[in-house]
């Protein structure tokens, strides 16, 4: 119990390291080329960035192939995004009709929308949404998951690596510092804000729909062998169809059903996805034992 304790706290560690070296170089590249941005929007871009670059050292320092990660031949991996774009249209779409049909979401009419536009946004989100997806499940259900999957078992792997893929979204900071005001370090008070931020409980109903989300694409990764090209289709397509419909829809604070989102974090993500993706698992989870028993001619 103690060794995978210390296994689960390794990626906390490395984040940590990550966001200070970020700290740094942030306030490095503000100093070199003046106020460009927020110090704090530096650190987080920063943080990623070589977060996403440790996948490579990484991979070596433990003896991963790529197939561990999960990347299937080319031919299939492409195949599997598509598959997983389709999955992800009908596990996310039905929840932002919902939305609609509730008035959560109400048409942005203030702005003035053409075609050319909205296909200019689909088209857009859509190529950002897979450099997102890519990143992110070669991080978490890539790296994460194939490294802590070889120190303890396959579940206690996917909730770890559920953990720490919903509490990245919040490590974030509110304060707005002054460029003038700036110091070098600076950069560690806005750090420590960052990891505070996991305390507040305005985050509670998106973190726990992340984990959640973290978990069905963990779980997809790990019951399909080489599979991570399902889940970066399946993860791109969620954020494509989240931001055209940031876009495109505004969130009604008055509307009667507004419990089911929640409004500190994007508007989408909250206690209608948990629900729905808990329910999809646990449908797939019988489907599944239904197909054990059907193969052992139960």
């Amino acid at each position: 119990m103690i060794r995978w304790f210390v296994y689960a706290l390794v990626p906390l560690l490395i984040l940590v390291i990550a966001a200070t070296i970020a700290s740094m170089l942030g306030y490095g590249l503000l100093w070199l080329a003046g106020d460009i941005l927020p110090l704090a929007k530096a650190i987080s871009k920063i943080t990623l960035a070589l977060l996403l670059l440790s996948i490579f050292p990484l991979k070596n320092y433990l003896q991963l192939s790529w197939a561990d990660f999960g990347f299937a031949p080319k031919t299939i991996f492409f195949k599997q995004m598509g598959q997983g774009l389709a999955l992800g249209l009908l596990t996310l779409l039905p929840v932002l009709l919902t939305l609609y049909w509730l008035d959560v979401h109400v048409w942005d009419d203030t702005r003035h929308w053409t075609v050319g536009k909205i296909a200019e946004k689909i088209g857009l989100g859509l190529f950002f949404a897979m450099l997102i997806a890519l990143g992110e499940e070669m991080l978490f259900r890539g790296l994460l998951l194939g490294a802590l999957g070889r120190k303890m078992s396959i579940m206690a792997a996917v909730t770890v690596s559920s953990i720490y893929y919903a509490a990245l979204h919040f490590l974030k900071s509110q304060s707005q510092l002054v460029y003038a005001d700036l110091t070098p370090g600076s950069g560690l008070k806005l750090i420590a804000e960052a990891f505070a931020n996991w305390l507040n409980p305005l985050i509670l109903s998106a973190l726990l729909a992340l984990f959640v989300v973290g978990v069905f694409l963990a779980i997809l990764r790990s019951r399909v062998p080489q599979s991570l090209g399902l889940c970066i289709g399946c993860h791109a397509a969620w954020v494509w169809q989240i931001k055209v419909s940031r876009d495109l829809f505004n969130v009604n604070l008055q509307a009667n059903s507004l419990f089911l989102v929640n409004t500190y974090y994007d508007g989408v993500v909250g206690p209608l996805v948990s629900s729905w993706l808990v329910l999809a698992l646990i449908i797939y989870g019988v489907w599944f034992q239904w197909q054990a028993k059907a193969a052992r001619g139960d």
